[in-house]
């Protein structure tokens, strides 16, 4: 196929660590393109339920050049982070065009890649994955998951407390998205169990620099071995403030272990309690959106990709940000400026605009 455009660089996905490549990239007068399949600005954050306000977030770190500075902590998430997003992108006249979803990347046989998508073919000499994980919800395997006949939704489909009001719901999750369903639930009136495979772990000190060095190290050894990451903030533990005090102190993190099945009209734990649920919402996470780059044979026998910093170790012309160590919003940050700086000796440029 003849791809109908050609850039030195394409970014796919105009999230945290999308739009932080397209600024390096600019800085350094690198031609590039953004391919975004988002209908508007905000990445993930456009999708959040309407009830997180930006006080209950895990901390939304600046874009680069142009920091968030003041906004209404009480405001939405998914309002005010889309809102910046979009000035940064209106502003700095960043090229990024939407919706286009990329459906393949390939090998086009001249040293280049081909990037397939809903707006036709083109051509780069190398390619940042920006993707995310928001789009591949978790669903696990769950024994009896097939037999319940109440709601079953994940945190990707989550609309806010207002639809489980009295409601009996099981939230399934170790994570801060459990977290914060449990506390949002609790303010209609659902009545609420919380099973997770292991104790949560909570974090009651602040959190610094040396501790977020920490954390990003771990997962980026499991990167560098090829091995599946997981998240960053799967190994930081759950971040303890107010609210969550408030809301440990009345019994609404109580935790339980996990079932041993589903049933019915609810769920059935190993010493035979027996618990009736209207709702089962799964707070399980979410894989890496990489379908996109199988043609190019990247999976390591375990099913991860190998890495060197953010470049993929089968292929030095792909990158990965917003992928393992890079997945929060300050390493995205620290990824964009790695990625042009590997992509400037790939592409033979000076390191200097």
């Amino acid at each position: 196929m003849t791809p109908d455009r050609s850039a030195d660089v394409v970014v796919v996905g105009a999230g945290q660590a999308g739009l932080s490549t397209a600024w390096f990239l600019r800085k350094y007068a690198v031609p590039y393109v953004v391919l975004d399949a988002g209908e508007r600005p905000g990445g993930a954050w456009a999708h959040r339920w309407p009830s997180l306000r930006l006080a209950g977030t895990n901390h939304v770190h600046d874009l680069p050049g142009v920091p968030l500075r003041d906004p209404d902590p009480c405001r939405p998430a998914a309002e005010v982070v889309p809102e910046y997003f979009a000035a940064y992108e209106r502003d700095l006249g960043l090229p990024v065009l939407r919706p286009v979803r990329v459906t393949a990347v390939r090998e086009a046989g001249d040293g280049r890649l081909l990037v397939e998508s809903s707006a036709g073919t083109r051509s780069a000499r190398a390619l940042v994955n920006a993707t995310g994980t928001w789009t591949r919800p978790f669903w696990p395997a769950f024994p009896g998951r097939g037999a319940f006949r109440g709601r079953q939704l994940h945190t990707a489909d989550y609309p806010g407390p207002g639809p489980f009001r009295g409601e009996r719901v099981l939230v399934v999750g170790g994570g801060i998205s459990a977290v914060q369903h449990l506390m949002d639930l609790a303010t209609v009136g659902a009545r609420t169990t919380w099973a997770t495979r292991r104790p949560p772990l909570w974090r009651e000190t602040p959190w610094d620099v040396d501790a977020g060095r920490t954390a990003v190290a771990q997962v980026e050894e499991a990167v560098r071995a090829g091995r599946p990451p997981e998240s960053v903030v799967s190994v930081t533990g759950l971040p303890v403030t107010d609210d969550v005090r408030a809301a440990r102190a009345a019994g609404v993190l109580d935790r339980l272990p996990m079932p041993a099945r589903l049933v019915e009209d609810g769920a059935v734990w190993p010493d035979g309690t027996r618990r009736p649920y209207d709702a089962v919402l799964w707070a399980t996470g979410f894989r890496a959106a990489l379908e996109h780059l199988a043609p190019l044979g990247l999976r390591e026998p375990g099913g991860g990709i190998r890495m060197e910093g953010t470049r993929v170790a089968r292929d030095p012309r792909v990158h990965l940000v917003g992928y393992g160590p890079s997945a929060s919003t300050i390493g995205a940050n620290r990824a964009g400026r790695a990625v042009v700086r590997d992509l400037l000796d790939l592409l033979g440029r000076p390191a200097a605009a």
